[in-house]
């Protein structure tokens, strides 16, 4: 199975050099022309040059965007017939893989990853005359452009800003040097190597309220590797939940609908109109496709479908400056609704076989055991070798005995009716 629930991702090697070299004559066989671009980890342009090899075989012309974050290559794919970026999101350096993007930058949809998975290891190769070109662009000045000419944003403002050494550092400093926006900055340099993991969790960033603090910011702007993620920091030094910032985004941007996960809180019902999809930002953006206003999960992915169908961290990190502005963000979350939400994760190398012996029709969608006063999902990772549990009740008592359901369900494998 190539695809996971966002891409393709493998940790590095012999096998993942081949599948791009497979996937880019798959996918350039049926293009005129594609845009790639890679987050900074060291195997990019290997992997980078290995899929525009097997694009440009088939004939497709591809242009470079470099080192970028996926949104930047997703916002640029709407000149072309396709977008692929080469990256693992969060994951350790030692993975990388590869997301494609339609025009609109939505994820490409199961039917087509589907038609990939039945054909990419075909020759896809054109008459030598018909090789298709390769060329280099800038495609982060337009990315730029287009944000801040969507995004107000306030001048004068203070905000502490991560990029985790990833493809955020080529853009959301020269976002806020732009706007006038003052900020500190960690790890804001482009490195094949992260100084902190690269998954935006609050366990990761301990240094962050601190630095909020002392710099008395109006909050702190927190990417992963390859910026398709944001997280916050309140004017507190708070870390403010996925699910808080999901309802900070329907309130601040109108959304009367919202599209999220099966496994976000069940809090955002109370401002929003709501439609659930699996987990996974590609299952978020493809719904957002029939309609909604927003979208997004709550480790931290944000679509709103007016700029791009491509979860964007740089969209919502100007979005974030323009709310700091004129909101007390931790008042604001302060009258949120708040349940009780427990996240567990558990390796398993039997992971999706356990899933599918429970009942799941696919092991990265999984199951979701609801009650009354609450819920349990139990998945398994569509990038790793684990299985995720998520629970939540309205009160603490509650939660831990829905995760105490979906715990008890995966050590003893006794299926769900």
């Amino acid at each position: 199975m190539l695809f996971g629930s966002s891409g393709i991702r493998r940790p590095f090697g012999p096998e993942l050099i081949m599948t791009a070299l497979d996937v880019g004559g798959c996918v350039g066989a049926s293009c005129s022309s594609i845009v790639t671009g890679r987050d900074a980890r060291t195997t990019g342009p290997l992997l980078e040059a290995a899929f525009t090899a097997g694009a440009a075989a088939a004939g497709c012309r591809v242009v470079s965007g470099g080192v970028a974050p996926t949104p930047a290559v997703a916002y640029a794919a709407r000149h072309h017939d396709a977008g692929c970026m080469i990256t693992a999101s969060h994951n350790p350096e030692e993975y990388n893989g590869l997301k494609l993007v339609n025009p609109d930058g939505s994820a490409f949809s199961l039917a087509r990853q589907q038609e990939i998975e039945d054909t990419h290891t075909l020759p896809h190769i054109t008459d030598w005359k018909q090789q298709g070109e390769t060329a280099e662009a800038d495609i982060i000045r337009s990315y730029l452009d287009a944000i801040q000419d969507a995004v107000p944003l306030p001048e004068g403002l203070h905000v502490v800003l991560d990029c985790g050494n990833g493809a955020a550092s080529r853009v959301t400093p020269a976002l806020l040097r732009r706007a006038g926006i003052q900020y500190t900055g960690i790890n804001c340099t482009v490195q094949g190597f992260f100084a902190r993991p690269s998954e935006p969790l609050e366990e990761h960033l301990p240094y962050i309220p601190a630095m909020v603090r002392q710099a008395g910011a109006a909050g702190a702007l927190i990417h992963d590797g390859d910026a398709d993620r944001f997280m916050a920091f309140d004017n507190q030094g708070n870390y403010i939940s996925g699910d808080h910032l999901l309802m900070l985004f329907a309130e601040w941007t109108g959304a009367a609908s919202v599209v999220t996960t099966v496994d976000a809180s069940m809090a955002i019902e109370e401002v929003a109109t709501v439609k659930r999809t699996p987990v996974g930002d590609s299952f978020v953006s493809e719904a957002l496709v029939s309609g909604g206003d927003f979208g997004g999960e709550p480790s931290g992915s944000w679509i709103f479908p007016a700029h791009s169908l491509c979860p964007d961290g740089p969209y919502a990190a100007a979005l974030y400056c323009a709310m700091a502005a004129e909101w007390d963000v931790a008042e604001k979350v302060a009258e949120y609704p708040q349940y009780p939400i427990i996240r567990r994760s558990f390796r398993r190398e039997d992971g999706r076989a356990l899933l599918l012996a429970l009942g799941a029709d696919n092991p990265t969608d999984g199951i979701r055991i609801e009650e009354e006063n609450g819920w349990c999902l139990i998945r398994a990772s569509g990038t790793e070798p684990k299985i995720r549990i998520t629970a939540e009740g309205r009160d603490a008592e509650t939660a831990e005995k829905m995760a105490q359901k979906g715990e008890a369900l995966i050590s003893l494998g006794e299926p769900i009716h």
